[in-house]
């Protein structure tokens, strides 16, 4: 029983043909971190509840018509953040992400708590002069400090927020500090709001985070932006939250016309005999990869690379402008 406790698995349970990391255009980095969580526990065992999930889905993807796959997802081992403290943790992050970019890989991290975000977030911004977070998350997460610390899950926004624009989605809950603070941006903060409110008014909602956003983005996913009806094993779960067809319409209008460098779910809090949670965050990994390398973005990335090779058209266009693609072989 312990071997099988033990047993390492890899996202989709690809062969070694898919899976390995030279072949591999993903790279899914499992962060099992828990340290700050206030509610519900369990976040700690959400890497490998969704990597489990995965092995049990189907890998054709029914609304794209391709088997995403064959890009090649590389899962590493489990990041030894366990026990180290919230600032050791993010500088782990921050190093494993930025080995990452360094080979061209597209990082999926997969946490954990929300804090894991911020150390990714420090490694793209190295790279990224004008990156942009989106921000899918219930909770706005703009403390400045929490239960003693600054980098509790309840804070990751507001640390995000020092470095990089923050766009925030899904918002539809916060505190009387967190509202002060948006009312009282300290100059040069950008951090926009579309909350479950502005949603249910604005039938263009999709189309302003988009106008949003910078050029790169990273996107943050917390689960608890969805309903709690149909996910609710994360530790604060709010009523009133997002579906799975709205949010796949947002994250593949903003796939189709940002350059992506990198993405996380967290929040994750496995129910014992029950799995509808697991597999909801696999299969939502899964989809949002196949937007990112769906022929229809490729063949755009094309374009935009054929437009770059164009004197009349490059007009000296940073490197950093091209959609991302991803290493590995082809």
């Amino acid at each position: 029983m312990e071997e099988q406790t033990q047993k390492i698995l890899n996202f989709g349970e690809l062969s070694e043909e898919y899976s390995s990391l030279k072949r591999s255009k993903v790279v899914v980095v499992p962060t099992p971190y828990e340290s700050t969580t206030t509610y519900r526990k369990g976040t700690s065992s959400g890497p490998r509840a969704i990597i489990e999930a995965s092995t049990h889905m189907e890998m054709f993807d029914d609304e794209l018509n391709q088997e995403t796959y064959k890009i090649g997802i590389h899962t590493m081992e489990e990041l030894q953040v366990r026990g180290l403290s919230s600032e050791d943790m993010i500088k782990k992050v921050k190093e494993a992400v930025r080995d990452l970019i360094k080979t061209n890989k597209f990082p999926v991290i997969l946490g954990g708590e929300h804090s894991v975000s911020i150390g990714a977030v420090q490694a793209f911004k190295e790279n990224y002069e004008d990156l942009s977070v989106l921000y899918l998350d219930s909770h706005y997460d703009l403390k400045d400090e929490f239960n003693g610390s600054k980098f509790n899950h309840g804070c990751t926004a507001r640390r995000i927020s020092e470095s990089a624009g923050l766009v925030e989605a899904g918002t539809r809950s916060i505190s009387k500090e967190e509202k002060e603070f948006l009312n009282n941006l300290p100059a040069g903060t950008k951090v926009n709001v579309i909350s479950v409110y502005d949603i249910l008014d604005d039938a263009l909602w999709k189309d302003k985070v988009g106008q949003l956003l910078s050029k790169n983005v990273y996107i943050s996913i917390d689960l608890d932006v969805f309903d709690p009806s149909i996910v609710p094993a994360v530790g604060t779960p709010e009523p009133g939250g997002i579906g799975w067809y709205e949010f796949l319409e947002l994250l593949s209008l903003i796939i189709m016309n940002r350059n992506i460098v990198g993405m996380d779910i967290v929040e994750l809090c496995p129910v014992k005999d029950h799995i509808a949670s697991d597999f909801f965050a696999a299969k939502l990994t899964y989809r949002l990869l196949g937007y990112l390398f769906s022929p229809k973005r490729l063949s755009q990335l094309k374009k935009e690379e054929k437009n770059d090779s164009d004197p009349k058209e490059k007009d000296n266009a940073p490197k950093e402008n091209i959609l991302h693609k991803g290493g590995g072989d082809s």
